[in-house]
């Protein structure tokens, strides 16, 4: 479990990083089209926020405060340090994962996110789903805006 999950969010991590090197143009990251609510720089910014916050301050003890509004707010990073927020929290995941006992896995989630208990394998596999998720949105609105 430990190794599959540190390589898939490895691999989506790796490829959030490869699609935003593929913008035509910097600024076009953070274009907001009529049809569009979130521009795919502010997509980006909640994958680091809500993996530093789920994975780097609740088992990491990174104390890691996530300012969830501000990753809509924000405008104007450079791809260059977009990817090197991704690069580091790719290494913290990794770092955190395999840091992580079997009966952690197993253990109830210590946030009750969603309303229920759930235990933290659950909630990984739940945040894998929800990087990929926003993943396609990203290719989307790159698609849509160069």
């Amino acid at each position: 479990m430990k190794a599959s999950l540190i390589k898939l969010f490895d691999l989506k991590l790796t490829k959030l990083s490869a699609e935003l090197s593929l913008y035509a143009d910097e600024k076009l990251l953070w274009k907001t089209p009529k049809s569009i609510n979130n521009s795919g720089g502010n997509l980006c910014l909640h994958l680091i926020g809500n993996l530093n916050h789920y994975i780097g301050g609740v088992h990491g003890k990174s104390g890691y405060i996530r300012q969830r509004d501000e990753e809509f707010i924000i405008k104007g990073i450079s791809v260059k340090e977009l990817q090197q927020e991704i690069e580091t929290v790719r290494k913290m995941v990794s770092q955190t994962i395999n840091n992580l006992s079997n009966a952690d896995f197993e253990a109830i989630y210590p946030i009750n996110v969603f309303g229920s208990e759930m235990t933290t394998t659950y909630f990984l596999i739940h945040l894998t789903g929800h990087l990929n998720y926003h993943l396609g949105q990203i290719n989307y609105h790159r698609r849509l805006v160069c």
